[in-house]
């Protein structure tokens, strides 16, 4: 019950918004309890006064309150099951809203430990989870209680002593049911974390689907989405293995205290202690009140599953990030960023260690070194994806963190090797985050060297892109990408490999004009060519997370040995 009881009180705010809906939705369930209620009673005029005593009047009056009253109890479940559904639809997409909104203010590091299958699994699987509660579980639980109260008032009115003989054994049902939910709810998570990894292994599958086929590894890939998808047919089975033994056992239950009923209770009508008609009531009431408590102990059984997935949803809305909004506006010029003693460690493993820095407006410098030394998390933390462990970056004088996120990001325009396109427009992606001009999407890709192509595609710049950018080529979708960051004029810009896709003519094109860039902003280039870097200010080499050369090419050659043995490698 703690379960429940926790997941009814982190709704109540979402409750108080529905309250026309709720009470609506209320008189509806108390119409159709009613309405059953009143049905097994009618049993004993029907049976005392037509039957028995042949009341002809009776006999034409009857029926039509009987038509009345069913009428109303379908009126009521129609108010019910209609405002009820509202309430829980929208409270869904409410729920997807900010559960998304909240997932998209975290940290980068959030995003590594989480896979994208599993958060998927979380905004679509479990949140529908919580839709049942809301459309189904609880307006039932509600209306099944109330159907229960009304019922047992019919079964005590007609015979309180058959009525404590016939419902004596029901608490013999508690402890296994309690043990059932208990089960439940352990089967309920170990399912929804399954969902996510079948989730993750299929969004795998569909990202990586041409290297699938390239190596011949369908079957291997196939494998691993039978494993988990057998685990969840095994999963699924359990829980319906737990969930059916619960009206069976409610079955034996009700026959045991009906079978005493009609002992007792036929002994009372042949003794005359009451009449057949209100022995049929009570014995109609009683079959008809076992079908509710066995309703209601199946609903709290199957609430367990929604429990589980509310608990696991509130877990993402609970959390906060640790990177957030300074106070300060970002400068309207920036003249030098400062790194100073840098240091920063992803878990156990060191990737920067001490790094010291200065960048100058109108300066291109260039970060040069192996894999892993550390090119990448220094980026990393420029764009305050990560704060340092220790150490600051500043921005003329002011240390990034005391800059509002949304400003910091707007002026540094970041193209990485990974490229990123949206099944949109070439004009929305390249004028993704900002106001759409048609002109300035067209003038930044003339900078990066795309606008020969895209005017030769059938709509332009209006062309639809396919996920992913399937539909043009590896350096075309990296000049697209080039532009993009192009388009926001940022006052910082920075190219992680951004030319490696690119064929020399179109690198050097793309060259030049980061270098006419260059003259108004600072310009830091992370490359593996030397063509991309011959003409930087500055060079910076940087090996096990420290810069170990720092000047021009040429000083460089003759003072480091790293950045000499790198040129042999052609800046590998």
């Amino acid at each position: 019950m703690d379960g429940i009881a926790e997941v009814f009180r982190r709704f109540k705010s979402y409750y108080k918004e529905y309250i026309p809906q709720f009470i609506i939705a209320i008189i509806g369930m108390i119409m159709a309890s009613a309405g059953t209620a009143v049905s097994a009673w009618l049993v004993k005029p029907v049976l005392d006064y037509i039957f028995i005593q042949k009341d002809e009047n009776l006999l034409y009056l009857l029926p039509y309150a009987i038509i009345g009253i069913y009428f109303i109890k379908s009126l009521g479940i129609y108010l019910q099951v209609y405002f009820t559904a509202y309430i829980g639809q929208d409270m869904v997409r409410r729920f997807r809203h900010n559960q998304l909104a909240n997932i998209l203010t975290l940290d980068m590091s959030f995003f590594h430990k989480y896979r994208s299958g599993e958060l998927m699994s979380r905004i679509m699987g479990d949140i529908e989870r919580i839709r049942s509660i809301v459309s189904n579980l609880i307006p039932e639980l509600v209306r099944e209680f109330v159907t229960i109260i009304g019922l047992l008032c019919v079964v005590i009115y007609q015979s309180p002593t058959l009525a404590l003989f016939s419902l004596i054994v029901l608490p013999a049902a508690l402890y296994p049911l309690s043990r059932l939910a208990k089960k439940m709810r352990k089967i309920s998570r170990t399912s929804q974390e399954t969902s996510g990894d079948i989730t993750s292994v299929l969004s795998q599958i569909f990202a990586n689907i041409e290297i699938i086929k390239a190596s011949n590894a369908q079957g291997k890939e196939l494998e691993k989405f039978d494993t988990q998808n057998d685990k969840i047919f095994k999963l699924n089975l359990k829980s319906v293995k737990v969930n059916t033994l619960v009206s069976p056992m409610m079955e034996t239950l009700g026959s045991i205290g009906i079978a005493i009923t009609i002992i007792i209770g036929g002994q009372q009508v042949i003794n005359g202690e009451i009449t057949v008609g209100s022995f049929f009531s009570f014995l109609t009431a009683l079959f008809m009140l076992y079908t509710p408590i066995k309703r209601l102990t199946s609903i709290y059984n199957q609430m367990q599953d929604a429990v589980v997935a509310s608990q696991r949803t509130f877990e993402l809305l609970d959390m906060s990030p640790n990177i957030v909004d300074g106070k300060l506006n970002f400068p309207n010029k920036v003249n030098s960023i400062t790194i100073q003693d840098l240091k920063f460690s992803y878990g156990d493993k060191v990737a920067l260690n001490g790094i010291n820095l200065k960048v100058y407006k109108g300066q291109m410098i260039a970060l040069v070194g192996s894999s892993g030394g550390g090119k990448s998390t220094l980026i990393n933390l420029l764009m305050r994806f990560y704060d340092p462990d220790l150490g600051t970056i500043l921005i003329n004088e002011n240390d990034i963190s005391e800059f509002k996120l949304k400003g910091l990001r707007e002026n540094i325009g970041l193209v990485t090797q990974r490229v990123y396109i949206f099944n949109d427009t070439i004009a929305a992606n390249v004028a993704y985050g900002a106001p759409l001009d048609d002109n300035k999407v067209i003038n930044a890709l003339k900078m990066a060297n795309a606008y020969d192509f895209v005017q030769k595609l059938d709509s332009g710049i209006h062309t639809m892109l396919s996920e992913y950018g399937a539909n043009l080529s590896g350096g075309q979708r990296q000049r697209i990408a080039i532009a993009r960051a192009l388009y926001h004029n940022p006052q910082i810009l920075i190219f992680d490999e951004a030319t490696s896709a690119l064929d020399n003519e179109s690198e050097q094109e793309i060259t030049k004009a980061i270098e006419n860039l260059g003259q108004e902003k600072i310009v830091i280039v992370i490359a593996h060519r030397l063509s991309t870097i011959k003409n930087a200010d500055k060079i910076a080499v940087i090996s096990s997370g420290k810069i170990v050369g720092f000047g021009t090419d040429k000083e460089l050659e003759s003072q480091c040995q790293i950045y000499q043995r790198l040129k042999l490698g052609a800046i590998h």
